[in-house]
C-alpha cells in the first residue's frame, strides 16, 4: 500500500538524537508514513531504522533546505503526495502520526505547523518552572514577523500551556521549519525551499513564499512534539548558531523586509562584523 505521508528529516552528525526520533516512530499506534532521513554528516554512521519503511541519503553537507529539498524529491519518486518536514532533535507520543493524517486532510489548501514544547531540560529558563511544568512549556504555538527588524517570533514561547489559549487552530504568519506540513498541491505552486540559506530562515522564506501565492499557513495545535532546541548548530546561543542565525537573517530581510528595515539589518550586520 502506498503510504499517505512521507516524513522527511535532516540529520547531521549527531546520531544520539537521531536514535531518539526513530524510536517515537517506531511506537506510532499509525504506520501510514515512508521515512526519509537526509544525512549531510561529514562522518557518516549506520542508521538502524528497525522495520521503518525507510530511505537515508547520503548527502554532502549544503545546508538544511538542499536536505529538505532532497527528501522532497525522493518522496515524488515515491508518488507520496504530503510532506512533513521535521526536525530530528524532537520527540513526540504514539498517536503523532495518526494526528497527521487528520491534519493533512483537514489543510488540503494550506500549509501546517504544530504546537511545540521544550523537551524536558531543554527550556530555554531552566530554573523558572516548577517541577510539574516541564514538558509543558510552549516553544510555538504559532508565529509572528516582526517587519520593522525582520525577526520572525515564535508565539507562546516559554510560557506554560495554557489548554485554552493554544489549543485553537487558527491562522498564522510563520511556520517553524521544526514541522512544516504540506502537499504536493502546495508544492507545485511554490517549489522548493531555497537552498542559499544554509540553515535558519529557509522556513521563513518558504512561509513567505506560500503567502505570497495565496496559501494560508495554520497553527494545528493537536499535532504535538517536543523539540531539543538546536542540537544540530552547537545548542542555542553558541557561536555558530548565532553566527548562522545572522547570515541567514541579512538574507531574508534583504528578499523580503520593507527598504528601511533592509538599510537597518544591512548596517547592523556589518558594524558587527567590525
Amino acid at each position: 500500500m502506498k503510504k499517505r505521508i512521507s516524513i522527511i528529516t535532516v540529520a547531521y552528525e549527531n546520531y544520539s538524537v537521531l536514535e531518539g526520533f526513530i524510536s517515537c516512530l517506531k511506537k506510532q499506534e499509525s504506520q501510514n508514513f515512508y521515512l526519509i532521513i537526509a544525512d549531510l554528516s561529514e562522518n557518516k554512521q549506520n542508521i538502524n531504522i528497525g522495520n521503518l519503511e525507510a530511505t537515508v541519503l547520503h548527502l554532502d553537507n549544503k545546508g538544511y533546505a538542499y536536505g529538505v529539498n532532497e527528501g522532497i524529491k525522493k518522496s515524488l519518486s515515491l508518488s507520496i503526495d504530503n510532506f512533513c518536514i521535521i526536525n530530528d532533535d524532537v520527540e513526540f507520543e504514539n498517536n503523532f502520526t495518526k494526528q497527521l493524517e487528520v491534519a493533512f486532510e483537514n489543510h488540503k489548501n494550506s500549509a501546517f505547523g504544530g504546537k511545540i514544547y521544550y523537551a524536558k531540560g531543554f527550556e530555554f529558563h531552566k530554573d523558572k518552572y516548577k517541577d510539574s511544568e516541564i514538558g509543558e512549556v510552549i516553544w510555538y504555538a504559532g508565529g509572528e514577523v516582526d517587519w520593522k527588524n525582520a525577526w520572525t517570533k515564535h508565539i507562546g514561547v516559554d510560557e506554560v500551556d495554557d489548554k485554552e489559549k493554544f489549543e485553537t487552530t487558527k491562522e498564522t504568519d510563520f511556520i517553524t521549519g521544526c514541522l512544516f506540513c504540506f502537499n504536493k498541491k502546495i508544492f507545485e505552486k511554490v517549489g522548493f525551499w531555497d537552498e542559499k540559506y544554509f540553515l535558519y530562515y529557509e522556513d521563513a522564506d518558504y512561509s513567505e513564499r506560500l503567502k505570497k501565492a495565496n496559501i494560508p499557513l495554520f497553527y494545528e495545535p493537536k499535532v504535538k512534539i517536543w523539540h531539543k532546541n538546536a542540537q544540530s548548530s552547537g545548542g542555542s546561543g553558541s557561536s555558530l548558531h548565532q553566527k548562522l542565525q545572522k547570515k541567514s537573517h541579512l538574507r531574508f530581510s534583504l528578499k523580503f523586509a520593507p527598504f528601511r528595515t533592509k538599510l537597518h539589518v544591512l548596517k547592523n550586520y556589518f558594524l558587527k562584523l567590525k
